[in-house]
Protein backbone atom coordinates (compact mmCIF):
# COMPACT_ATOMS: atom_id res chain seq x y z
CA UNK A 1 0.00 0.00 0.00
CA UNK A 2 1.35 3.37 -0.86
CA UNK A 3 -0.02 6.86 -0.24
CA UNK A 4 -1.65 6.91 -3.22
CA UNK A 5 -2.97 3.69 -3.27
CA UNK A 6 -2.89 -0.13 -4.16
CA UNK A 7 -0.32 0.20 -6.98
CA UNK A 8 -1.88 -2.73 -8.75
CA UNK A 9 -5.29 -0.93 -8.75
CA UNK A 10 -3.84 2.05 -9.79
CA UNK A 11 -2.24 0.51 -12.64
CA UNK A 12 -5.96 -1.46 -13.09
CA UNK A 13 -7.14 1.74 -13.53
CA UNK A 14 -4.40 3.42 -15.95
CA UNK A 15 -4.82 0.63 -18.48
CA UNK A 16 -8.92 0.22 -18.19
CA UNK A 17 -9.07 4.11 -19.04
CA UNK A 18 -6.43 3.43 -21.55
CA UNK A 19 -8.25 1.39 -23.04
CA UNK A 20 -11.20 3.15 -23.67
CA UNK A 21 -9.21 5.78 -24.99
CA UNK A 22 -7.69 3.88 -27.72
CA UNK A 23 -10.68 2.42 -28.55
CA UNK A 24 -12.65 5.61 -29.03
CA UNK A 25 -9.85 7.32 -30.70
CA UNK A 26 -9.42 4.49 -33.23
CA UNK A 27 -13.13 4.40 -34.20
CA UNK A 28 -13.61 8.05 -34.23
CA UNK A 29 -10.33 8.72 -36.63
CA UNK A 30 -10.86 5.56 -38.59
CA UNK A 31 -14.08 6.21 -39.59
CA UNK A 32 -13.07 9.99 -40.04
CA UNK A 33 -10.47 9.05 -42.65
CA UNK A 34 -13.16 7.08 -44.66
CA UNK A 35 -15.19 10.00 -44.83
CA UNK A 36 -12.14 12.11 -45.57
CA UNK A 37 -11.03 10.19 -48.64
CA UNK A 38 -14.41 9.68 -49.79
CA UNK A 39 -14.78 13.67 -49.65
CA UNK A 40 -11.64 13.95 -51.81
CA UNK A 41 -12.10 11.52 -54.45
CA UNK A 42 -15.64 13.63 -55.06
CA UNK A 43 -13.63 16.82 -55.49
CA UNK A 44 -13.39 17.82 -51.68
CA UNK A 45 -9.24 17.38 -51.86
CA UNK A 46 -8.68 20.78 -50.81
CA UNK A 47 -7.31 19.18 -47.31
CA UNK A 48 -3.93 17.07 -47.31
CA UNK A 49 -4.67 14.84 -44.48
CA UNK A 50 -7.65 14.24 -41.86
CA UNK A 51 -5.97 15.78 -39.59
CA UNK A 52 -5.69 18.92 -41.26
CA UNK A 53 -9.90 18.93 -42.62
CA UNK A 54 -10.57 17.85 -38.81
CA UNK A 55 -8.93 21.43 -37.28
CA UNK A 56 -10.11 23.92 -40.07
CA UNK A 57 -12.32 24.88 -37.68
CA UNK A 58 -15.48 27.37 -39.00
CA UNK A 59 -15.77 30.16 -36.52
CA UNK A 60 -20.05 30.30 -37.41
CA UNK A 61 -20.66 27.08 -36.64
CA UNK A 62 -18.92 26.19 -33.23
CA UNK A 63 -20.48 28.58 -30.70
CA UNK A 64 -23.20 25.98 -29.84
CA UNK A 65 -20.69 22.95 -30.01
CA UNK A 66 -18.81 24.48 -27.60
CA UNK A 67 -21.53 25.39 -24.96
CA UNK A 68 -22.76 21.77 -25.56
CA UNK A 69 -19.09 21.24 -24.62
CA UNK A 70 -19.36 22.65 -21.26
CA UNK A 71 -22.68 21.52 -20.20
CA UNK A 72 -21.14 17.63 -21.03
CA UNK A 73 -18.51 18.46 -18.64
CA UNK A 74 -20.62 19.80 -15.66
CA UNK A 75 -22.95 16.62 -16.52
CA UNK A 76 -20.70 14.19 -16.40
CA UNK A 77 -18.97 15.85 -13.29
CA UNK A 78 -22.50 15.80 -12.25
CA UNK A 79 -22.68 12.07 -12.55
CA UNK A 80 -19.58 11.18 -10.72
CA UNK A 81 -20.47 13.10 -8.10
CA UNK A 82 -23.68 12.01 -7.59
CA UNK A 83 -22.45 7.98 -7.57
CA UNK A 84 -19.95 8.28 -5.25
CA UNK A 85 -21.80 10.29 -2.96
CA UNK A 86 -24.57 7.63 -2.71
CA UNK A 87 -21.60 4.74 -2.38
CA UNK A 88 -19.37 6.25 0.31
CA UNK A 89 -22.82 7.19 1.88
CA UNK A 90 -23.93 3.53 1.99
CA UNK A 91 -20.30 2.33 3.36
CA UNK A 92 -20.39 4.95 5.70
CA UNK A 93 -23.71 4.29 7.28
CA UNK A 94 -21.67 0.80 8.32
CA UNK A 95 -18.20 2.03 9.08
CA UNK A 96 -17.60 5.81 10.39
CA UNK A 97 -14.76 7.43 9.04
CA UNK A 98 -15.26 6.28 5.44
CA UNK A 99 -15.94 9.73 4.41
CA UNK A 100 -12.45 11.25 5.50
CA UNK A 101 -10.54 8.34 4.49
CA UNK A 102 -12.03 8.66 0.93
CA UNK A 103 -10.80 12.44 0.73
CA UNK A 104 -7.69 11.79 1.99
CA UNK A 105 -7.17 9.25 -0.88
CA UNK A 106 -4.71 11.24 -3.71
CA UNK A 107 -6.54 9.35 -6.04
CA UNK A 108 -9.82 10.26 -5.55
CA UNK A 109 -9.17 13.87 -5.11
CA UNK A 110 -7.24 14.31 -8.61
CA UNK A 111 -10.00 12.93 -10.39
CA UNK A 112 -12.33 15.19 -8.82
CA UNK A 113 -9.50 18.34 -9.39
CA UNK A 114 -9.70 16.94 -13.23
CA UNK A 115 -13.47 17.27 -13.27
CA UNK A 116 -13.56 20.69 -12.19
CA UNK A 117 -10.70 21.77 -14.57
CA UNK A 118 -12.39 20.38 -17.20
CA UNK A 119 -15.96 22.55 -16.63
CA UNK A 120 -13.97 26.03 -15.85
CA UNK A 121 -11.86 25.71 -19.29
CA UNK A 122 -15.10 24.66 -21.23
CA UNK A 123 -16.66 27.55 -19.87
CA UNK A 124 -13.98 30.37 -20.47
CA UNK A 125 -13.69 28.28 -23.86
CA UNK A 126 -17.08 29.45 -24.17
CA UNK A 127 -16.63 33.28 -24.19
CA UNK A 128 -13.13 33.17 -26.04
CA UNK A 129 -14.82 32.74 -30.04
CA UNK A 130 -14.98 35.47 -32.02
CA UNK A 131 -16.82 36.04 -35.40
CA UNK A 132 -13.37 35.07 -37.61
CA UNK A 133 -11.37 33.74 -35.06
CA UNK A 134 -10.99 30.13 -33.65
CA UNK A 135 -8.09 29.79 -30.62
CA UNK A 136 -7.46 26.31 -32.06
CA UNK A 137 -5.22 24.95 -29.85
CA UNK A 138 -7.01 25.51 -26.82
CA UNK A 139 -10.66 24.40 -28.63
CA UNK A 140 -8.79 20.89 -29.06
CA UNK A 141 -7.30 20.47 -25.50
CA UNK A 142 -10.71 20.87 -24.10
CA UNK A 143 -11.91 18.42 -26.61
CA UNK A 144 -9.14 15.95 -25.02
CA UNK A 145 -10.13 17.24 -21.75
CA UNK A 146 -14.09 16.79 -21.98
CA UNK A 147 -12.71 12.78 -23.58
CA UNK A 148 -10.94 12.52 -20.88
CA UNK A 149 -13.34 12.53 -18.28
CA UNK A 150 -16.06 10.66 -20.40
CA UNK A 151 -13.70 8.07 -20.73
CA UNK A 152 -12.02 7.92 -17.15
CA UNK A 153 -15.77 7.75 -15.34
CA UNK A 154 -16.18 4.08 -16.10
CA UNK A 155 -12.71 2.95 -14.61
CA UNK A 156 -12.83 5.45 -11.82
CA UNK A 157 -16.28 3.44 -10.63
CA UNK A 158 -14.57 0.88 -11.02
CA UNK A 159 -11.87 1.85 -8.51
CA UNK A 160 -13.95 3.39 -6.39
CA UNK A 161 -16.09 0.17 -5.61
CA UNK A 162 -12.33 -1.58 -5.01
CA UNK A 163 -11.34 1.49 -2.31
CA UNK A 164 -14.16 1.27 -0.46
CA UNK A 165 -14.23 -2.74 -0.20
CA UNK A 166 -13.81 -3.74 3.40
CA UNK A 167 -10.98 -5.38 3.56
CA UNK A 168 -9.27 -3.05 1.23
CA UNK A 169 -10.20 -0.06 3.81
CA UNK A 170 -8.37 -2.08 6.52
CA UNK A 171 -5.77 -1.94 4.69
CA UNK A 172 -5.35 1.22 4.31
CA UNK A 173 -6.14 2.18 7.93
CA UNK A 174 -3.18 0.07 8.98
CA UNK A 175 -0.84 1.07 6.60
CA UNK A 176 -1.14 4.60 7.39
CA UNK A 177 -1.61 3.78 10.87
CA UNK A 178 2.21 2.00 10.19
CA UNK A 179 3.09 5.05 8.30
CA UNK A 180 2.30 7.83 10.49
CA UNK A 181 3.85 5.56 13.78
CA UNK A 182 7.23 5.38 11.74
CA UNK A 183 7.15 8.57 11.08
CA UNK A 184 6.11 10.28 14.25
CA UNK A 185 8.41 8.21 16.76
CA UNK A 186 11.46 9.58 14.45
CA UNK A 187 10.35 12.68 15.19
CA UNK A 188 12.20 14.46 17.75
CA UNK A 189 10.55 17.02 18.32
CA UNK A 190 6.50 18.12 19.65
CA UNK A 191 5.63 17.50 16.03
CA UNK A 192 5.08 14.17 16.78
CA UNK A 193 1.90 15.03 18.89
CA UNK A 194 -0.48 15.00 15.39
CA UNK A 195 1.27 11.73 14.56
CA UNK A 196 0.05 10.41 17.62
CA UNK A 197 -3.39 11.51 17.84
CA UNK A 198 -3.26 10.51 13.85
CA UNK A 199 -2.30 7.24 14.67
CA UNK A 200 -5.12 6.90 17.95
CA UNK A 201 -7.44 7.46 15.46
CA UNK A 202 -6.78 4.71 12.40
CA UNK A 203 -6.67 2.03 15.67
CA UNK A 204 -10.18 3.30 16.65
CA UNK A 205 -11.27 3.28 13.44
CA UNK A 206 -10.18 -0.21 12.74
CA UNK A 207 -11.84 -1.19 16.27
CA UNK A 208 -14.93 0.47 14.65
CA UNK A 209 -15.43 -1.50 11.89
CA UNK A 210 -14.75 -4.41 13.56
CA UNK A 211 -17.53 -3.90 16.43
CA UNK A 212 -19.75 -3.13 13.39
CA UNK A 213 -18.75 -6.63 11.68
CA UNK A 214 -19.69 -8.23 14.88
CA UNK A 215 -23.16 -6.53 15.07
CA UNK A 216 -23.79 -7.77 11.15
CA UNK A 217 -22.52 -11.11 11.82
CA UNK A 218 -19.41 -10.67 8.85
CA UNK A 219 -16.56 -12.99 10.28
CA UNK A 220 -14.63 -12.25 7.50
CA UNK A 221 -14.15 -8.49 7.82
CA UNK A 222 -14.14 -8.70 11.82
CA UNK A 223 -10.72 -10.97 11.35
CA UNK A 224 -9.45 -8.95 8.36
CA UNK A 225 -9.70 -5.96 11.57
CA UNK A 226 -8.48 -7.85 14.59
CA UNK A 227 -5.54 -9.18 11.91
CA UNK A 228 -4.98 -5.24 11.21
CA UNK A 229 -4.30 -4.37 14.96
CA UNK A 230 -1.25 -7.01 15.20
CA UNK A 231 0.05 -6.38 12.03
CA UNK A 232 0.32 -2.67 13.42
CA UNK A 233 1.36 -3.60 16.75
CA UNK A 234 4.39 -5.88 15.45
CA UNK A 235 5.07 -3.53 12.78
CA UNK A 236 5.57 -0.75 15.41
CA UNK A 237 7.43 -2.71 17.01
CA UNK A 238 10.29 -2.80 14.44
CA UNK A 239 10.95 0.69 14.94
CA UNK A 240 10.09 1.37 18.39
CA UNK A 241 14.15 0.79 19.24
CA UNK A 242 14.93 4.35 17.17
CA UNK A 243 11.63 6.07 18.63
CA UNK A 244 12.71 9.82 19.87
CA UNK A 245 11.95 9.65 23.38
CA UNK A 246 9.17 12.89 22.91
CA UNK A 247 7.44 10.35 21.09
CA UNK A 248 6.67 7.58 24.51
CA UNK A 249 4.99 10.87 26.36
CA UNK A 250 1.14 10.87 25.99
CA UNK A 251 1.33 13.88 24.06
CA UNK A 252 -1.84 16.96 24.82
CA UNK A 253 -3.60 15.58 21.46
CA UNK A 254 -4.44 12.24 22.90
CA UNK A 255 -4.50 12.63 26.57
CA UNK A 256 -8.02 13.20 26.47
CA UNK A 257 -8.48 10.23 24.85
CA UNK A 258 -11.51 8.20 26.64
CA UNK A 259 -8.71 5.27 27.18
CA UNK A 260 -6.42 7.79 28.46
CA UNK A 261 -8.13 10.06 30.64
CA UNK A 262 -9.76 7.61 32.59
CA UNK A 263 -6.32 5.93 33.63
CA UNK A 264 -4.88 6.28 37.27
CA UNK A 265 -2.11 9.08 36.45
CA UNK A 266 0.01 6.89 37.77
CA UNK A 267 -0.96 3.85 35.41
CA UNK A 268 -0.68 6.46 32.67
CA UNK A 269 2.88 7.58 34.18
CA UNK A 270 4.03 3.82 33.96
CA UNK A 271 2.82 3.47 30.55
CA UNK A 272 4.99 6.73 29.33
CA UNK A 273 7.62 5.22 31.60
CA UNK A 274 7.59 1.71 30.18
CA UNK A 275 7.18 2.91 26.55
CA UNK A 276 3.98 0.73 26.15
CA UNK A 277 1.13 3.37 25.75
CA UNK A 278 0.69 2.24 21.45
CA UNK A 279 0.63 -1.15 22.33
CA UNK A 280 -1.55 -0.71 25.42
CA UNK A 281 -3.44 1.12 23.10
CA UNK A 282 -3.72 -1.76 20.80
CA UNK A 283 -4.25 -4.25 23.06
CA UNK A 284 -7.17 -1.86 24.91
CA UNK A 285 -9.04 -2.28 21.84
CA UNK A 286 -8.51 -5.98 21.34
CA UNK A 287 -10.14 -5.87 25.13
CA UNK A 288 -13.15 -4.19 23.93
CA UNK A 289 -13.61 -6.04 20.88
CA UNK A 290 -13.22 -9.38 23.25
CA UNK A 291 -15.97 -8.11 25.37
CA UNK A 292 -18.26 -7.26 22.20
CA UNK A 293 -17.98 -10.62 20.54
CA UNK A 294 -18.48 -12.99 23.82
CA UNK A 295 -21.10 -15.05 22.91
CA UNK A 296 -22.35 -13.93 19.79
CA UNK A 297 -19.19 -14.45 17.66
CA UNK A 298 -16.83 -16.77 19.53
CA UNK A 299 -14.44 -16.85 16.58
CA UNK A 300 -13.27 -13.22 17.34
CA UNK A 301 -12.07 -14.25 20.81
CA UNK A 302 -10.02 -17.05 19.65
CA UNK A 303 -8.65 -14.96 16.99
CA UNK A 304 -7.65 -12.08 19.48
CA UNK A 305 -5.95 -14.91 21.35
CA UNK A 306 -3.82 -15.77 18.84
CA UNK A 307 -3.07 -12.40 17.55
CA UNK A 308 -1.93 -11.19 21.24
CA UNK A 309 0.07 -13.93 21.85
CA UNK A 310 1.75 -12.97 18.65
CA UNK A 311 2.17 -9.68 20.14
CA UNK A 312 3.98 -11.17 22.80
CA UNK A 313 5.99 -13.22 20.69
CA UNK A 314 7.15 -10.26 18.62
CA UNK A 315 8.02 -8.77 22.14
CA UNK A 316 9.46 -11.75 23.72
CA UNK A 317 12.08 -11.65 20.59
CA UNK A 318 12.68 -7.63 20.91
CA UNK A 319 13.61 -8.14 24.66
CA UNK A 320 11.19 -5.77 25.84
CA UNK A 321 9.64 -7.34 28.98
CA UNK A 322 7.44 -4.34 29.92
CA UNK A 323 4.95 -4.91 26.86
CA UNK A 324 5.30 -9.11 28.33
CA UNK A 325 4.15 -7.83 31.46
CA UNK A 326 1.67 -5.86 29.58
CA UNK A 327 0.21 -8.75 27.02
CA UNK A 328 -0.31 -10.65 29.62
CA UNK A 329 -2.19 -8.72 31.84
CA UNK A 330 -4.79 -8.51 28.63
CA UNK A 331 -4.60 -12.50 28.99
CA UNK A 332 -5.71 -12.30 32.34
CA UNK A 333 -8.50 -9.95 31.24
CA UNK A 334 -9.64 -12.01 28.35
CA UNK A 335 -9.96 -14.96 31.02
CA UNK A 336 -11.39 -13.53 33.63
CA UNK A 337 -14.07 -11.54 30.95
CA UNK A 338 -14.74 -15.25 29.91
CA UNK A 339 -15.11 -16.97 33.18
CA UNK A 340 -17.41 -14.18 34.14
CA UNK A 341 -19.36 -15.36 31.36
CA UNK A 342 -19.15 -18.21 32.17
CA UNK A 343 -18.08 -19.32 28.62
CA UNK A 344 -16.24 -22.83 29.03
CA UNK A 345 -15.27 -23.66 25.41
CA UNK A 346 -13.99 -19.60 25.11
CA UNK A 347 -11.74 -20.70 27.73
CA UNK A 348 -10.64 -23.53 26.72
CA UNK A 349 -9.27 -22.18 23.39
CA UNK A 350 -7.61 -19.06 25.42
CA UNK A 351 -6.46 -21.53 27.89
CA UNK A 352 -4.59 -22.96 24.32
CA UNK A 353 -2.87 -19.84 23.40
CA UNK A 354 -2.12 -18.92 26.88
CA UNK A 355 0.22 -22.46 27.16
CA UNK A 356 1.34 -21.91 23.66
CA UNK A 357 2.78 -18.49 25.01
CA UNK A 358 4.03 -20.08 27.75
CA UNK A 359 6.05 -23.17 25.50
CA UNK A 360 7.59 -20.33 23.54
CA UNK A 361 8.81 -18.47 26.34
CA UNK A 362 10.39 -21.37 27.53
CA UNK A 363 11.97 -22.18 24.41
CA UNK A 364 13.16 -18.45 23.65
CA UNK A 365 14.99 -18.60 27.20
CA UNK A 366 12.13 -15.92 29.11
CA UNK A 367 11.95 -18.52 32.00
CA UNK A 368 10.41 -15.92 34.40
CA UNK A 369 7.84 -14.90 31.66
CA UNK A 370 6.75 -18.24 31.46
CA UNK A 371 6.54 -18.92 35.39
CA UNK A 372 4.10 -16.25 35.08
CA UNK A 373 2.11 -17.89 32.52
CA UNK A 374 2.03 -20.84 34.93
CA UNK A 375 1.20 -18.94 37.88
CA UNK A 376 -1.76 -16.97 36.13
CA UNK A 377 -3.28 -20.21 34.97
CA UNK A 378 -3.07 -21.97 37.95
CA UNK A 379 -4.85 -19.10 39.51
CA UNK A 380 -7.75 -18.86 37.37
CA UNK A 381 -7.81 -22.61 37.49
CA UNK A 382 -8.43 -22.28 41.08
CA UNK A 383 -11.20 -19.22 39.97
CA UNK A 384 -12.75 -21.57 37.98
CA UNK A 385 -13.29 -24.19 40.33
CA UNK A 386 -14.99 -22.04 42.61
CA UNK A 387 -17.51 -21.20 39.64
CA UNK A 388 -18.25 -25.04 39.04
CA UNK A 389 -16.78 -24.57 35.80
CA UNK A 390 -14.74 -27.91 36.47
CA UNK A 391 -13.38 -28.69 33.33
CA UNK A 392 -11.42 -25.37 33.05
CA UNK A 393 -9.38 -26.82 35.94
CA UNK A 394 -8.96 -29.74 34.19
CA UNK A 395 -7.84 -27.83 31.07
CA UNK A 396 -5.77 -25.76 33.45
CA UNK A 397 -4.20 -28.75 34.58
CA UNK A 398 -2.79 -30.31 31.30
CA UNK A 399 -1.73 -27.12 30.18
CA UNK A 400 0.68 -26.85 33.69
CA UNK A 401 2.11 -30.47 32.72
CA UNK A 402 2.71 -30.02 29.26
CA UNK A 403 4.13 -26.30 30.22
CA UNK A 404 6.22 -28.78 32.70
CA UNK A 405 7.39 -31.29 30.34
CA UNK A 406 8.79 -27.92 27.80
CA UNK A 407 10.62 -27.03 30.81
CA UNK A 408 11.96 -30.10 31.52
CA UNK A 409 13.30 -30.50 27.76
CA UNK A 410 14.68 -26.94 27.65
CA UNK A 411 16.40 -27.80 31.25
CA UNK A 412 14.72 -24.60 32.36
CA UNK A 413 15.61 -23.13 36.07
CA UNK A 414 12.03 -22.75 37.06
CA UNK A 415 11.00 -26.32 36.45
CA UNK A 416 11.46 -26.64 39.77
CA UNK A 417 8.82 -24.00 40.73
CA UNK A 418 6.45 -25.07 37.58
CA UNK A 419 5.99 -28.51 39.28
CA UNK A 420 5.37 -27.07 42.74
CA UNK A 421 2.75 -24.86 41.43
CA UNK A 422 0.98 -27.75 39.58
CA UNK A 423 1.32 -29.86 42.47
CA UNK A 424 -0.62 -26.78 44.08
CA UNK A 425 -3.55 -27.17 41.72
CA UNK A 426 -5.18 -29.85 43.77
CA UNK A 427 -5.44 -28.11 47.22
CA UNK A 428 -7.31 -25.80 49.49
CA UNK A 429 -9.27 -24.19 48.24
CA UNK A 430 -10.20 -27.23 46.80
CA UNK A 431 -12.72 -29.61 48.46
CA UNK A 432 -11.55 -33.06 47.83
CA UNK A 433 -15.37 -34.46 47.65
CA UNK A 434 -15.24 -33.05 44.50
CA UNK A 435 -13.96 -36.02 42.75
CA UNK A 436 -14.86 -35.48 39.05
CA UNK A 437 -13.06 -32.15 39.29
CA UNK A 438 -10.01 -33.36 40.93
CA UNK A 439 -9.78 -36.92 38.95
CA UNK A 440 -9.02 -34.35 35.71
CA UNK A 441 -6.32 -32.56 37.86
CA UNK A 442 -4.76 -36.09 39.13
CA UNK A 443 -4.75 -37.29 35.48
CA UNK A 444 -2.81 -34.58 34.60
CA UNK A 445 -0.41 -34.58 37.35
CA UNK A 446 0.03 -39.13 36.50
CA UNK A 447 1.02 -37.97 33.05
CA UNK A 448 3.47 -35.83 34.45
CA UNK A 449 5.08 -38.49 36.87
CA UNK A 450 4.91 -40.95 33.34
CA UNK A 451 7.00 -38.28 31.30
CA UNK A 452 9.60 -38.22 34.27
CA UNK A 453 9.77 -41.51 34.78
CA UNK A 454 10.28 -41.91 31.11
CA UNK A 455 12.96 -38.57 31.23
CA UNK A 456 15.28 -40.04 34.11
CA UNK A 457 14.28 -38.00 36.85
CA UNK A 458 12.46 -40.64 38.93
CA UNK A 459 12.71 -37.92 42.00
CA UNK A 460 10.36 -35.57 40.44
CA UNK A 461 8.20 -38.58 39.18
CA UNK A 462 8.25 -39.62 43.34
CA UNK A 463 7.18 -35.70 44.27
CA UNK A 464 4.01 -36.27 42.85
CA UNK A 465 3.66 -39.53 43.86
CA UNK A 466 4.04 -37.87 47.67
CA UNK A 467 1.64 -35.88 46.83
CA UNK A 468 -1.54 -38.67 45.86
CA UNK A 469 -0.50 -41.01 48.70
CA UNK A 470 -3.62 -39.84 50.52
CA UNK A 471 -5.96 -40.34 47.43
CA UNK A 472 -8.73 -43.23 48.17
CA UNK A 473 -7.13 -46.87 45.87
CA UNK A 474 -10.39 -46.98 44.34
CA UNK A 475 -9.73 -43.27 42.58
CA UNK A 476 -6.27 -43.95 41.52
CA UNK A 477 -7.60 -47.94 39.87
CA UNK A 478 -9.88 -45.55 37.86
CA UNK A 479 -6.92 -43.07 36.63
CA UNK A 480 -4.82 -46.11 36.02
CA UNK A 481 -7.10 -47.66 34.27
CA UNK A 482 -8.40 -44.86 31.90
CA UNK A 483 -5.02 -43.64 31.15
CA UNK A 484 -4.36 -46.84 29.76
CA UNK A 485 -7.36 -47.54 27.85
CA UNK A 486 -6.28 -44.24 26.22
CA UNK A 487 -4.24 -45.01 22.75
CA UNK A 488 -5.12 -42.74 20.28
CA UNK A 489 -4.10 -39.36 20.25
CA UNK A 490 -7.05 -37.99 18.39
CA UNK A 491 -10.10 -36.83 20.32
CA UNK A 492 -13.05 -38.03 18.22
CA UNK A 493 -14.36 -34.61 17.68
CA UNK A 494 -13.01 -31.55 16.01
CA UNK A 495 -11.11 -29.28 18.27
CA UNK A 496 -8.38 -26.53 18.24
CA UNK A 497 -6.15 -28.35 20.30
CA UNK A 498 -7.02 -31.88 18.37
CA UNK A 499 -5.21 -34.08 20.96
CA UNK A 500 -6.70 -36.25 23.50
CA UNK A 501 -6.07 -34.50 27.16
CA UNK A 502 -5.42 -38.47 28.45
CA UNK A 503 -3.23 -39.41 25.19
CA UNK A 504 0.19 -40.77 26.25
CA UNK A 505 3.02 -41.97 23.59
CA UNK A 506 2.82 -45.67 24.52
CA UNK A 507 6.61 -45.44 26.01
CA UNK A 508 5.52 -43.21 27.80
CA UNK A 509 2.43 -44.85 28.74
CA UNK A 510 4.53 -48.01 29.71
CA UNK A 511 6.01 -45.91 33.06
CA UNK A 512 2.28 -45.85 34.45
CA UNK A 513 3.04 -49.33 35.90
CA UNK A 514 6.11 -47.84 37.70
CA UNK A 515 4.46 -44.80 38.78
CA UNK A 516 1.65 -46.55 40.53
CA UNK A 517 3.52 -49.50 41.95
CA UNK A 518 4.81 -47.15 44.13
CA UNK A 519 1.42 -45.93 45.33
CA UNK A 520 0.92 -49.54 45.07
CA UNK A 521 -1.88 -49.71 42.78
CA UNK A 522 -2.06 -53.59 41.56
CA UNK A 523 -2.49 -53.75 37.39
CA UNK A 524 -5.85 -53.45 37.25
CA UNK A 525 -8.01 -55.43 34.00
CA UNK A 526 -8.36 -53.27 30.66
CA UNK A 527 -12.16 -51.44 30.77
CA UNK A 528 -14.37 -53.11 28.21
CA UNK A 529 -16.29 -50.04 27.47
CA UNK A 530 -14.48 -47.29 25.40
CA UNK A 531 -12.99 -44.79 27.16
CA UNK A 532 -14.19 -41.31 27.92
CA UNK A 533 -11.95 -38.79 27.77
CA UNK A 534 -11.34 -35.03 28.30
CA UNK A 535 -12.62 -32.62 25.99
CA UNK A 536 -14.44 -29.65 25.52
CA UNK A 537 -17.70 -30.65 24.99
CA UNK A 538 -18.00 -32.64 28.08
CA UNK A 539 -18.83 -29.48 29.85
CA UNK A 540 -20.92 -29.09 33.00
CA UNK A 541 -24.30 -27.13 32.08
CA UNK A 542 -23.75 -23.16 32.53
CA UNK A 543 -25.72 -21.78 34.87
Amino acid sequence: MTKNGDPTALRLFAMRAAILASAAVFVFWSFYAVDHFLASGSGGGNYPSPLSRYLAFDPGGLSDAISSLGAINVAVFGIVITVCSIIVQLTADRYTGVASIFLRDRVNVLVAAYYVISCVVGLWLSASLHSNYVPTVTLVMTLSLTTGGIIVMVPYFAYVFWFLEPQNLIRRIRAEAVTRARTGALVHTKEGAAAQANLVGALEELTDITSNSISGKDKIIASAAVDALRDMAIEYLRVKPQAAPVWFDVGPEIRLNPDFVAMDPESLRDLEQRHTWVEWKVLRQYLSIYNESLGPMRDINYLIAIDTRYIAEAAAKANDEHLIQLVLRFLNSFLRATLNARDVRTCYNVLNQYRKLGEFMLLDGHHDAALECVRHMKYYGLVAFDMDLHFVTETVAHDMSMLAQVAHHVGSPVEPSILADFLELDRPPFVRAQEKALMGVRKAQVKLAAYYILAGQPERARAIANDMRDEPIDRLKLIRRQLENVANKDFWEITDRGRNFEYMPPEQRACLATYFDWLGVDEVPPDPKPPVASAPEELPKQK
